[in-house]
């Protein structure tokens, strides 16, 4: 079945004329018959102008597009989300004295509005994400992907804090115990050495609830470090959280056998707890984030 959000006539039409450059949209890149043809087939789709007027060829071309099948009804096609982030990269704005990424973006969210779909410029890598307009997209471990099903929630044992993602955030879930106190300062080692800022929930206390705490900390995180040793139910719980939110996790255990058997397809990193295996859990952890981050 074929159920994805489609785009009304009057916004593939102004589509078209953005893909262009064409009035009104003079703020974006001019595009003559062959860079046309060019745009699309730099995203994978075979289309050659044949010569028409280029608006209407465009339009026809996205009529086509649009009617293609996406497993998300809040969503449109998966390729007119490609082409509308494509017209929207920043390195077809520089250089032009008159191209306006800015005002390029507000275009296009105009456009969009009336079908529930907004374009997001990433604070970090500075891609456009095409998204539903309602509510907030949190995840950080799928930020390329099209978000399949957007859901609101309310949960009853914590609030969902009006809070946003923190870039140089990273959430640590461990046992408090005094033998973890090694671990963790080799955590914030790692942390510290990539200008990130690295919390444990005992570190905070924001709320009247711990619980409360260590949601909006992961709620609020780029990377959750969770620490298996020890087969810590508090920790098994908040990876679940972590997980349920899109976050990216980074699994450290002293023992493997302390993973759970359904998460040990992740790659853990292992360590010992010892003054060399706190070096080389601060040189792997470094090395994973530098990457995340």
């Amino acid at each position: 079945m074929n159920n994805n959000k489609k785009i009304g006539p009057a916004g593939l039409m102004k589509l078209s004329e953005m893909i262009c450059g064409d009035a009104p949209f003079t703020y974006f890149p001019y595009r003559s018959s062959s860079s046309l043809s060019r745009f699309f087939q730099d995203l994978d789709l075979d289309y050659m102008h044949d010569g028409s007027t280029r608006r209407h060829w465009v339009r026809a071309v996205l009529d086509e597009l649009n009617q293609k099948h996406t497993s998300s009804a809040t969503m449109p096609s998966i390729e007119i989300t490609k082409v509308i982030e494509y017209l929207l990269e920043q390195d077809h704005f520089a250089g032009l004295a008159s191209a306006d990424h800015s005002k390029a973006v507000a275009a296009v969210n105009d456009t969009l509005k009336s079908y529930g779909l907004t374009a997001k410029v990433d604070s970090r890598t500075q891609k456009v994400i095409l998204s539903p307009a309602h509510g907030e997209f949190v995840s950080t471990a799928s930020e390329e992907r099209i978000p399949e099903k957007v859901i609101t929630f309310c949960p009853e044992v914590f609030r969902v804090p009006n809070k946003k993602t923190q870039d140089t955030l990273i959430a640590v879930m461990m046992p408090f115990r005094a033998e973890f106190d090694a671990t963790y300062e080799a955590i914030k080692n790692a942390c510290m050495s990539l200008g990130l800022c690295c919390f444990r929930a005992d570190d905070i206390w924001e709320n009247t609830t711990f619980i409360q705490d260590i949601f909006e900390l992961i709620y609020c995180s780029r990377v959750v470090v969770v620490d298996f040793t020890g087969k810590n139910p508090n920790v098994m719980y908040e990876t679940g959280i972590a997980h349920t939110l899109g976050k990216h996790v980074i699994p450290i255990s002293q023992s493997i056998d302390d993973v759970p058997s359904d998460l040990r397809h992740h790659r853990v990193l292992k360590y010992l707890p010892n003054t060399e295996g706190y070096g080389n859990l601060k040189s792997e952890l470094e090395a994973r984030l530098q990457r995340l981050t």
